[in-house]
């Protein structure tokens, strides 16, 4: 989240007015991790960032070098979350090759459904990364719209787990991952993002969409940070 003179990503489209409303309404509180964190890998897909180290302009939503870079620190979230016995839960967005379960969604965007590259179910594009899983123990489950928890069982997971905190990790920032920290703030879960964790294909977007989530309904941080709370919560430190 932070460079090294301690700014933050969305510092730079800020004015001192906009800085002003912020310390007058006190937004951007520390909620802090509660007892019983989950993690939840948003679409971590195939079709999300194309293949590593090339800039292949097969893959149409792919978020390329950025992606993969968030990629690995999701890798050693989850290394050190399965370690800490803490429940990982992962989303997929799978689209029917018939195009009937696109909604409206599909008016805003191309339905390309002759490509292996994009999200069509049962598809190379659609697979979970291996870097990501799953791994034995984690839930896989399929989402239809941007919300993990939107017509998912997501919600009733979380529930039966007792959790109280989501770590969101994925991507792409500004659409999948910030509809899941809302969903996740309505139902009174603190939700943690770390912004190295999660990836979108448009720096502005990405920034601005941190913002809006720190300033409302979640605290941003770092993998570093989550990577050390997690290794604390394995040793039994869960306040």
């Amino acid at each position: 989240m932070n460079d090294t003179t301690g700014t933050q990503i969305w510092d730079s489209y800020l004015g001192e007015a906009d800085r002003a409303v912020l310390a007058r309404g006190r937004f951007a509180q520390r909620m802090g991790f509660g007892a019983r964190p989950a993690i939840v890998v948003i679409d971590a897909q195939r079709y999300m960032v194309g293949e590593r180290g090339i800039r292949d302009e097969r893959y149409p939503s792919s978020c390329g070098e950025i992606g993969w870079a968030a990629v690995d620190r999701i890798a050693a979230i989850l290394d050190a979350g399965r370690e800490a016995g803490v429940p990982v839960f992962l989303t997929r967005f799978a689209l029917d090759a018939s195009g009937n379960d696109i909604g409206v969604y599909g008016r805003k965007r191309a339905f390309m459904k002759e490509r292996d590259d994009w999200c069509i179910d049962g598809t190379m594009g659609a697979e979970l990364l291996p870097e990501v899983g799953p791994k034995p123990g984690d839930i896989v489950f399929v989402k239809k719209k941007p919300s993990g928890f939107h017509g998912t069982p997501l919600l009733g997971y979380l529930i039966e787990r007792n959790i109280d905190t989501v770590i969101v990790l994925g991507g792409a920032t500004s659409n999948c991952v910030r509809a899941t920290v809302f969903d996740a703030a309505s139902y009174n879960y603190r939700a943690i993002v770390p912004a190295d964790a999660v990836f979108d294909r448009l720096p502005i977007s990405h920034a601005i969409s941190l913002f809006d989530m720190d300033r409302q309904f979640a605290d941003v941080t770092d993998a570093a940070a989550v990577i050390a709370r997690l290794q604390k919560h394995s040793k039994g430190d869960r306040q």
